[in-house]
């Protein structure tokens, strides 16, 4: 119960607590007023520590930037102009290059980092959600993206230079054919392990960006090459299954290797700008062409993206899935021995 102060009475308390909470302050902030704000430099690498490494890869380079340019400065003095300066700043500075988008993606994940750094400092209590700057902080308009699928004829090609040239010819060649066939991103394949290969179904565990785990069909063909790879290269059961042949990890890096190979034998792959992503454009388009926008979807592990609430009622199973790249491989999958209702199936009975 709150008793009045001696001298106040309980219209003027009363009074003066409506003011406070029109001008948005409890009277705890009051009480915490001398709380000491730390600064970027102080604040960053405890939010680091939070991050997994997936997220911790996009947001870094926002962090650093943040981290180094405002080093001394504490959370609540940078205003929502001081941010927006700041994202004008990365996007001039961003990367050119054929699938670039004006740095919009940069000034994205920067902002996202911004974000990032202003949710712990108000859940430590540093900083109260209406002096956020950063939630006041507009995302860009994402531009039209210059990726497309890549005719049979040229990913023929690129197949061929990876396999037929390099340091590790049947390492690319397995890169290659596992993104071609499950339309994975580069994350998934690098997060796989020897422990997520289910040979007798076919299938192995993705695990990719916004927690969007899910079983993915493989053919015979790749899965053999994944079991062998794994054995002869002695990936751990738990640990990460592309490995160089001394034993180490692959990392982001062999890509980038792979892809630079692969541009200066093909030099419209240069050209375009040709990425892993652009094997994943062409295997969702393929599987959307052949068969549905629902089976597209399922292949790709999106989950709720769709056409409206229509998406609820046509979700693709993985058998579905399976046929698709049964059809893509050109082999049989275990999982389709327990096939769909055919539509002949679902006819009305006649009366």
């Amino acid at each position: 119960m709150n008793t009045p102060a001696p001298g106040v009475d309980a219209e003027t308390l009363a009074a003066a607590k409506l003011l406070l909470a029109q001008m948005g302050i409890s009277p705890a902030d009051l009480v915490a007023g001398t709380t000491v704000v730390p600064t970027f430099a102080e604040v960053i690498p405890q939010v680091r520590a939070t991050l997994s490494p997936g997220t911790l890869r996009t947001y870094n380079a926002g962090l650093t930037r943040l981290e180094h340019t405002w080093s001394d400065r504490r959370l609540d003095e940078p205003t929502k102009a001081d941010f927006e300066g700041m994202a004008r700043d990365v996007q001039a500075g961003a990367r050119v290059n054929r699938a670039s988008r004006g740095g919009t993606s940069a000034v994205e994940h920067f902002i996202s980092a911004a974000r990032c750094v202003y949710r712990y400092a108000e859940d430590k209590g540093w900083i109260r959600p209406a002096d956020n700057p950063a939630r006041r902080l507009a995302m860009p308009k994402r531009r039209p993206s210059h990726r497309y699928a890549i005719p049979s004829a040229r990913l023929a090609e690129i197949c061929h230079a990876a396999a037929t040239s390099g340091d590790d010819p049947e390492l690319d060649a397995l890169i290659l054919r596992l993104h071609i066939e499950t339309a994975c991103r580069r994350s998934g394949a690098l997060a796989l392990r020897p422990h997520d290969l289910d040979q007798e179904q076919c299938l192995i565990y993705l695990r990719e960006k916004d927690g969007v785990d899910r079983w993915q069909p493989v053919s015979p063909t790749l899965m053999r090459f994944l079991v062998e790879h794994a054995a002869q290269r002695h990936s751990p059961l738990m640990g990460q299954l592309l490995h160089y042949r001394n034993g180490r990890a692959i990392s982001s890096r062999r890509y980038d290797h792979l892809w630079n190979r692969v541009g200066e034998i093909l030099p419209w792959v240069a050209a375009q700008g040709i990425t892993t992503h652009w094997l994943r454009h062409t295997t969702l388009t393929w599987v959307e062409r052949t068969f549905s926008y629902a089976v597209a979807c399922a292949y790709a592990g999106h989950r709720g993206k769709g056409p409206g609430a229509t998406a609820t009622y046509v979700k693709s199973h993985l058998a579905e899935v399976a046929a698709a790249l049964s059809v893509l491989t050109g082999e049989p999958h275990p999982i389709l021995s327990a096939q769909l209702p055919t539509p002949a199936a679902m006819k009305a009975p006649a009366r």
